[in-house]
């Protein structure tokens, strides 16, 4: 696969990450309603697969990089590719799963919440690609 097609691919994994846990995020009373189960064992299980998510894709996002992206400086041009993949998904998303139910309406303080994630995520990502590459860190003969 060529250098072009790994960066799209690796784009749209952070893409399709982000898309898992804001929606995650959104359908906190969709997903109780239609399992049955109490909100607060939802709520609780949302934030457990956050925190183990986050710990494998970072991991993920780091192996892939160090495997796929050749330690070039185009890798940095992922931590805006994602953006394209993410308006993708989270159309496709809505498009095929309306919100019919109106109970089934998200609080309107998540959307600050995801407001948070959109900002922090390019920073995330340039950390993984900095971390993963190899290119932000020198080697200096005289450091301890």
């Amino acid at each position: 696969m060529s250098f072009f097609g790994k960066l799209n691919v690796v784009s749209a994994l952070y893409a399709f990450v982000l898309f898992i846990a804001i929606e995650l995020m959104l359908n906190v009373y969709r997903i109780a309603r239609v399992t049955g189960w109490e909100l607060e064992i939802v709520t609780k299980a949302g934030i457990a697969i956050y925190i183990i998510g986050f710990i494998f894709s970072t991991a993920l996002f780091i192996i892939i990089t160090k495997k796929w992206m050749e330690a070039r400086n185009a890798i940095f041009w992922s931590t805006l590719l994602w953006v394209p993949y993410f308006v993708l998904f989270i159309f496709t998303f809505a498009t095929l799963f309306p919100i019919n139910n109106p109970g089934d309406e998200p609080n309107p303080g998540v959307g600050l919440l995801i407001i948070g994630a959109l900002l922090f995520y390019p920073v995330y990502l340039l950390f993984i690609n900095v971390f993963g590459s190899g290119l932000g860190i020198t080697e200096d003969e005289n450091t301890i």
